[in-house]
């Protein structure tokens, strides 16, 4: 049994969806503890127990608690190996899930987050230096896209022909593009890839057990 810690809208919805994909059950197999950001939870002491980074996901295993979503979503596609949403039995493909992964949470993640949280990098009360990273966004943002884009995705699943734990994470992230500005009719194959995600069902799952 595993229990993770989310908020609605945060790239949760990656592992969420996985969960479905693997096959996992809502109560039988894992429950959900939602963190309140309106609230600050994310800050409380109980929280930080959980995870000291005061960030959401957070995943309660037996052994101990994972965070960051790459490493959530390989857990889930290794513990149920015969879900096969990822290339298990195939080192360097594996590797290229992982790249790709670590791409989205590393770069795409961070250049996104500079819009709504750029105190994590200057003075909250530097408001020329905040104003600065939220005029950069379509900009940082879009090139990680353009990237996406041109090579990164291979189509018609980012892997390729088969569907993988990277195409919930791009999934997730590109729902919140158009607020950060980027273009839709610059990167037709990531909307595409957004479209036909929407429409599966495990996905609509995932996004109605989210706002539960």
């Amino acid at each position: 049994m595993f229990t993770m810690y989310y908020a609605p809208d945060t790239c949760a919805l990656a592992t969420l969806i996985a969960f479905k994909d693997a096959g996992l059950t809502a109560g039988a197999d894992y429950t959900l503890r939602r963190v309140d950001f309106s609230r600050l939870e994310q800050r409380s002491p109980e929280y930080l127990k959980v995870n000291p980074k005061g960030r959401v996901p957070a995943l309660v295993t037996p052994r101990g608690v994972l965070t960051e979503t790459p490493a959530m979503l390989a857990f889930v596609a290794q513990s149920v190996p015969a879900a096969g949403v990822a290339p298990l039995d195939d080192p360097f493909a594996f590797a290229e899930l992982q790249a790709f992964n670590s791409f989205i949470c590393a770069t795409l993640h961070v250049a996104h987050a500079h819009r709504m949280r750029g105190h994590r990098w200057v003075d909250e009360n530097d408001r020329a230096a905040i104003k600065a990273m939220q005029d950069k966004v379509p900009e940082s943002v879009g090139a990680c896209y353009d990237l996406i884009e041109t090579g990164m995705l291979k189509g018609p699943w980012v892997m390729g022909d088969a569907y993988t734990v990277a195409d919930p994470y791009l999934f997730t992230l590109a729902q919140w593009l158009e607020e950060d500005g980027v273009d839709p009719a610059r990167i037709p194959k990531v909307m595409d890839h957004r479209a036909r995600m929407a429409v599966l069902a495990n996905v609509k799952a995932a996004v109605a057990e989210e706002y539960a």
